[in-house]
């Protein structure tokens, strides 16, 4: 069941937005104008449809070009997604509420700074003064990406008379640090220089260079973007908006832990005939085969998120209605990789991801050898292998959680791709590595391959954690001093305090 328009936008906090208004956006792309448009219609839409209504709000002129653009644009991304022929919106998935953000459709979060009204702006021809050049480069302005000629026209410009190399570049260096200006003779070009040095060793303006109208522009922009904005966030407003932002990234880390997840597994895919849940949170496996899989939406009402690999597929052919519970999906987050300039792409697949992530050899069981035992009444063996595909499938989940990420190896490959189940402001083994450091405290993880089922921590060990040259750089080290890979940390977590 898909949410009513008025639901989609009651958990955004936005009104049903018009997508002949959003064509005048300057963010309206047509991916942009796509999820308008499941905004506005509040259902699932096939491409034609979503074309048709592009035609009648005026967005194209003809109906296939829009569907011909439909296409090219990727439409199956997130905040979209595809079930079938149709798509729509996750309302749960936080880049929803990014776009919402960007298409003008809700209020900023923290409240905008607007910009002073623009001063008259003198005449290219009006020469300029001292106190525009003080005005322009105070507070130290990075002007690094100004060339030495432009830097000394607008000097020498000010002054209105020639001046000595050093009167020149004591007069910038008072100002800011932040430039390109020295004494030296190779501070201009040899020929077509707009500065001329004369022979007493002063620099002047070249008589008519185009030059010197760029370098007052220049100077002018900079006073401008100066005055659109002249007041500055002090240290003390940037560390209380950073402190804001982790509390309340924090508070909504810890609403998603304490939703209760499971993971739903079935066999075969399109026609189940047995399934696996797996009890996320607990760590706990049931397993329904035949009859019992009458049972499974009454099992799955108490969880608040359901994941699996195709989950909506999956939950469609159980007979299992969602409702507006959260759904993530553990297969692959994108179809495909390019391999070579050649445009040679390898297929990615959710085996491929397990082995790379979680360093399982045999992730997931032959379709072939499952149908049989399923043929045959092989039960047993039939549950013990689509228990072992489960358990596959949760490493790979919590991988996703310590990572962020899940890995991509095959060949020269070694590649990360986000975690589609993994929110934004859940906290990563790097945010657990900035709180051992803040601490002064280790790390104790598993490193290598998947975890055992029945005790996750028995092969753990602690890792320092070393800041790097940057304090964003924080490195892994084990008790013998060597380098641990932050990609190959299956579980992770700060090691206990010994009173």
């Amino acid at each position: 069941m898909v949410p009513e328009p008025n639901a989609y936008c009651a958990r955004l906090g936005i009104s049903v937005p018009s997508l002949a208004a959003a064509c005048t956006h300057p963010d309206a792309n047509t991916y942009a104008l796509l999820i308008v448009t499941l905004l506005e219609q509040g259902r699932p839409m096939t491409l034609e449809g979503v074309a048709r209504r592009f035609e009648a709000a005026g967005v194209v002129t003809h109906v296939d070009d829009a569907y011909f653009s439909l296409k090219r644009c990727r439409p199956a991304r997130p905040p979209v997604y595809r079930d079938g022929d149709l798509y729509a919106l996750d309302p749960h998935d936080h880049e929803l509420d990014l776009w919402a953000f960007r298409l003008g459709l809700r209020p900023p979060r923290v409240a905008r700074r607007e910009p002073a009204a623009p001063a008259p702006r003198p005449s290219a021809n009006q020469r300029l003064s001292v106190a525009e050049l003080d005005e322009a480069w105070r507070n130290d302005a990075n002007i690094n990406g100004w060339s030495a000629q432009r830097i000394v026209l607008a000097i020498l410009d000010a002054h209105d008379q020639p001046m000595a190399p050093d009167e020149v570049v004591a007069f910038v260096s008072a100002r800011t640090k932040w430039h390109k200006v020295v004494a030296g003779p190779t501070t201009f070009r040899r020929t077509g220089a707009a500065v001329v040095v004369r022979s007493d060793g002063a620099w002047s303006i070249l008589l008519g260079a185009p030059e010197l109208v760029m370098a007052r522009d220049a100077v002018r922009d900079l006073i401008e973007r100066a005055r659109r904005w002249p007041v500055r966030s002090t240290d003390e407003q940037i560390h209380a908006s950073r402190r804001a932002y982790e509390q309340r990234r924090a508070a909504h880390a810890a609403e998603l832990a304490a939703l209760r997840r499971v993971i739903v597994h079935a066999f075969p895919a399109r026609v189940p005939r047995a399934a696996v849940l797996v009890d996320v949170n607990q760590r706990d496996l049931t397993t329904l085969i035949g009859d019992g899989l009458a049972n499974v939406e009454h099992l799955l009402r108490r969880y608040d998120v359901l994941s699996g690999v195709d989950i909506r597929a999956t939950l469609r052919a159980l007979g299992v209605d969602p409702g507006e519970r959260r759904l993530a999906e553990i297969g692959p987050p994108q179809k495909s990789v390019r391999l070579n300039s050649s445009g040679r792409t390898m297929k990615i697949t959710t085996a491929m991801l397990i082995q790379g992530s979680c360093g399982i050899s045999r992730p997931l069981g032959d379709d072939k050898k499952l149908r049989a035992y399923l043929a045959n009444g092989q039960l047993a063996k039939l549950e013990a292998r689509l228990q072992a595909d489960a358990k596959s499938l949760h490493a790979l989940h919590e991988y996703g959680k310590v990572q962020g990420c899940v890995r991509l190896r095959w060949g020269f490959l070694d590649q990360m791709f986000p975690a589609p189940w993994h929110h934004a402001d859940e906290p990563t083994l790097y945010h657990l590595k900035r709180e051992a450091q803040a601490l002064s405290m280790g790390i104790i993880a598993v490193v290598g391959a998947a975890p055992g089922w029945e005790d996750p921590w028995s092969r753990a060990r602690r890792l320092e954690v070393v800041r790097g040259e940057s304090q964003y750089d924080l490195v892994l080290f084990d008790k013998l001093g060597s380098y641990v890979d932050d990609r190959d940390v299956q579980l992770a977590r700060l090691e206990a305090v010994i009173n």
